[in-house]
């Protein structure tokens, strides 16, 4: 049986993150991924915004390593020449009752370190956007779009330029776990085992399933997962209105269907919530029937029959429809006591912004274990 230091499932973003903080640290790192190539999950199906950290309460990991993770990850793409863009954002209020949400998101955001929130009146924001209506707006402008592929290509990059491996192919599914190493049960062509001192488990929608199949971990640390699918489509047959990202007020299970520009110009519309149990990426044409209003609340202009299926991803979800706000979960053997194991759950947005500050949250885990 083959032996290695660490062992890091998952070559999302934040897998690929963690195999790069691990292995600039000098750690002798391999990586392991079903699928045949990085980032085909959740990393690749989402909007690719870079997130200011506005909504997130107060002191959870959500808040904080968004925030800290934003600068990491725009001076991360500035030194390895990702592509990125600050497009700035605008959170528009609809209707009067909206205020006292915006004032709340203002205020939240403060607390949470962003101080660079500019309020809009209807007139300043439809200035910036002349096809944009809203009673008001806050304007953020250090939320941005990023390029994620490039980012995850430039993640492995680093990763493997220190020494790191990534086995494709090669789904992690199962093992056994314990105060004197664990081993990690490899499938794939040539199924074998693997030795290793610390397991990071970076599944994604698949952390809690494999943490389920490690002997040695109690399943009463392992969170139910949810699974919420959301459905993008894409703007045909008119030019895109808007220069700038426009948020409607945040909904159950999201951020509400926002417009999002990618980096040739192209809007995206999306995601909803669908709750599902099921991991599927079809998107049904049908559900963009409920997307009209919803966007014409801001955009009135929005032409019927524009909407087209783009894509759709899923989130894993920590609590169920009506639940609320989930936080990040990393967790270390101060919680399941397992020595060398950190369990990473419901790591769905802003993880792509906090992808840089989670792996070094998952170091700071690793190094306080170490004896």
């Amino acid at each position: 049986m083959d032996r290695v230091e660490c062992v890091v499932v998952g070559a999302g973003v934040v897998g690929l993150a963690v195999a790069r903080r691990l292995a600039l640290a000098g750690r002798e790192v391999v990586v392991l991924e079903q699928a045949a190539a990085i980032g085909t999950g959740t990393s690749s199906r989402n909007s690719e915004v870079i997130h200011a950290g506005l909504y997130y309460p107060t002191g959870s990991l959500k808040a904080r390593l968004c925030v800290a993770g934003k600068a990491l990850l725009y001076d991360f793409c500035l030194s390895r020449g990702v592509a990125f863009q600050r497009l700035t954002k605008l959170l528009v209020a609809t209707e009067p009752a909206h205020h006292a949400k915006l004032v709340a998101y203002h205020r939240q955001a403060g607390l949470n370190g962003v101080h660079d929130l500019v309020w809009l009146s209807a007139a300043e924001a439809r200035a910036l956007e002349p096809e944009l209506v809203c009673e008001e707006a806050l304007l953020s402008p250090s939320t941005g779009i990023v390029d994620s592929h490039g980012l995850m290509l430039a993640l492995q990059g680093d990763a493997e330029d220190h020494g790191a491996a990534i086995a494709f192919k090669s789904p992690a599914t199962g093992g056994r776990v314990g105060p004197r190493g664990h081993e990690i049960f490899v499938g794939g062509a040539e199924p074998t085992r693997l030795a290793c001192s610390v397991l990071v488990n970076c599944g994604g929608l698949h952390a809690q399933d494999l943490a389920a199949r490690l002997d040695g971990l109690d399943p009463a640390t392992v969170p139910a997962l949810t699974l919420a699918k959301g459905n993008y489509y894409a703007l045909s047959g008119c030019r895109v209105p808007f220069r700038r990202l426009v948020y409607p007020m945040p909904e159950d299970g999201g951020i509400g269907v926002h417009i999002t520009l990618d980096l040739a110009g192209q809007a995206r519309f999306g995601p909803d919530v669908e709750w599902t149990d099921a991991i599927e990426y079809s998107v049904d044409p049908r559900r963009a029937d409920g997307f009209y209003a919803s966007i014409r609340r801001y955009w009135p202009g929005l032409p019927d029959g524009a909407l087209v299926p783009a894509y759709a991803g899923i989130r894993p979800k920590l609590v169920g429809p009506g639940g609320g706000l989930a936080d990040f979960v990393i967790q270390g053997p101060q919680v399941h006591g397992v020595p060398g194991l950190v369990n990473l759950y419901g790591i769905e947005s802003p993880g792509l912004t906090s992808s840089l500050a989670i792996a070094d949250q998952v170091a700071a885990v690793i190094d306080t274990a170490d004896p």
